[in-house]
């Protein structure tokens, strides 16, 4: 196993760059997943750490070597792609062995990895089935099972969930995971799906337009959101965001409504500055007073069982909140609600970037 350095990264196409200079460092055997929306980078990066795509600038290392100019085969990782990409006329046995077949491998060295990918992942009572007769989730095994029998330094995944139905998503992203656990190999995964890189990742890149925009762990990033863009992608519903601007006068938060939420924490800006409040959609109460809180109109109910998600407007925004208790609300209904402003992350409409606080600001100093 080996750690993956990826420093001032680029890749451009003729004139047009789309990887503007990734820094990425990622320890042995830990799991990290690239996420972004569709165009942000990600598959291109991952690709390069392959070798499948050429790096136009900076290195890319995989242990102790640097790997720009090592062909693929050469790399020692393994690459699970979106596409089972099984060879339909081969058993699922030979198609988990071809690879080290090729090598010339000693055939009791295949047998044996063979059985002990096959072990791990459930699939010794179909070694002798073609890929046709297997179900969607079987068939995703058989190409996991075909990158550890090469007992890689690092697996790469790209998407390989994208084409299982949801039920089958949630049970091979804990397979995944446990795999993981079990053999401990440095991994990097690609997804659009942030409940995918919550749920799998001891590490999240969060990409952008080619850039990397934020690493972290999955709580650090739903916690401490850098800017707008991370704080709007991860979580499911989206953050709320509110626009109004700051009273220094008792430390309120004013939205566009005129209406006002005191602020536990102190901002590092003038008095009337404009601001961006987000609030996470659990943070938000219904007020027991209704001169208290932010008054909101109820567009759209939708119970799932254990919550309710409750839509709504605020003046001129759209607000989502979700309660564990099960409201009858009708749409067109007047409501107040109460944002938990411990909870909430102040943003910089301008910029984008999150607002220091005060004492934040002190320490920094």
């Amino acid at each position: 196993m080996a750690g993956v350095t990826i420093a001032e990264a680029r890749k451009s196409y003729g004139d047009v760059e789309v990887l503007h200079g990734i820094d990425i460092e990622i320890d042995d055997g830990e799991f990290v997943v690239l996420v972004g929306p569709s165009g942000c980078g990600k598959s291109t990066l991952l690709r390069m750490t392959a070798g499948l795509e050429s790096i136009s600038g900076g290195t890319i290392q995989i242990g102790d070597r640097v790997v720009n100019n090592v062909p693929p085969k050469d790399r020692d990782i393994a690459m699970v792609f979106q596409s089972y990409a099984l060879y339909p006329h081969k058993t699922v046995a030979d198609n988990m062995a071809f690879a080290l077949k090729l090598r010339k491998m000693d055939p009791k060295l295949v047998a044996e990895r063979l059985n002990t990918a096959a072990e791990i992942l459930g699939l010794t009572p179909y070694l002798k089935r073609y890929p046709r007769q297997l179900s969607g989730g079987q068939r995703q095994r058989v190409a996991m099972g075909r990158a550890i029998v090469r007992d890689p330094q690092v697996f790469l995944f790209d998407e390989p969930l994208s084409n299982l139905d949801a039920k089958l998503r949630v049970q091979m992203r804990k397979e995944i995971k446990e795999l993981h656990q079990r053999l401990k190999t440095t991994t990097i995964f690609v997804t659009h799906d942030q409940v995918e890189a919550m749920t799998m990742a001891d590490k999240i890149v969060v990409m952008n337009d080619g850039n990397v925009e934020q690493i972290g762990s999955p709580l650090e990033l739903y916690d401490s959101p850098v800017n707008l863009f991370v704080a709007t992608f991860i979580g499911s519903p989206s953050m709320n965001l509110l626009n109004g601007h700051f009273r220094k006068r008792g430390n309120f938060f004013v939205s566009s409504t005129g209406e006002t939420c005191p602020l536990p924490i102190k901002p590092t800006m003038p008095d009337g500055s404009e601001m961006i409040m987000g609030i996470r959609p659990e943070h938000l109460g219904i007020a027991e007073k209704k001169q208290k809180g932010l008054s909101a109109i109820v567009t759209v109910v939708e119970p799932t069982g254990s919550e309710t998600m409750v839509f709504m407007r605020c003046g001129d925004e759209e607000v989502v909140a979700v309660f564990k208790e099960r409201h009858h609300f009708e749409p067109g209904q007047k409501i107040h609600i109460t944002p938990r402003t411990e909870f909430a992350h102040l943003f910089d409409p301008k910029s984008g970037l999150r607002i220091a606080t005060e004492e934040e600001a002190a320490s920094a100093a």
